[in-house]
């Protein structure tokens, strides 16, 4: 395996991160960029379990943990819109 396969996940991960720093005003582009930091991450444990021979059983087990994060992140976003009618974070406060 060449070394860019090594390094694309770390792009991907820093791709992901940037989005969510920099484009918080809608609670969707955060929840879909943080699913897309998970995807970076599982991208690279797989590719570091294929490399070094082992098991693939954790992977199943990273995935079902980020399936039910993304399934929480979705009914919090199915509330916020519920309860406010938009999903922009300057509507919502915590301190109110």
């Amino acid at each position: 395996m060449s070394i860019m396969n090594f390094y694309f996940p770390f792009f991907m991960y820093f791709v992901g991160v940037g989005v969510f720093c920099f484009k918080c005003k809608h609670l969707l582009v955060m929840l879909l960029s943080l699913e897309f930091v998970v995807l970076s991450l599982y991208f690279g444990l797989y590719l570091s379990m294929m490399v070094y021979g082992y098991e693939y059983y954790f992977g199943m087990v990273f995935l079902t943990m980020s399936v039910c994060e993304g399934a929480l992140g979705l009914a919090l976003l199915v509330s916020m819109i519920r309860s406010y009618g938009n999903d922009y974070f300057q509507s919502f406060s915590v301190l109110w």
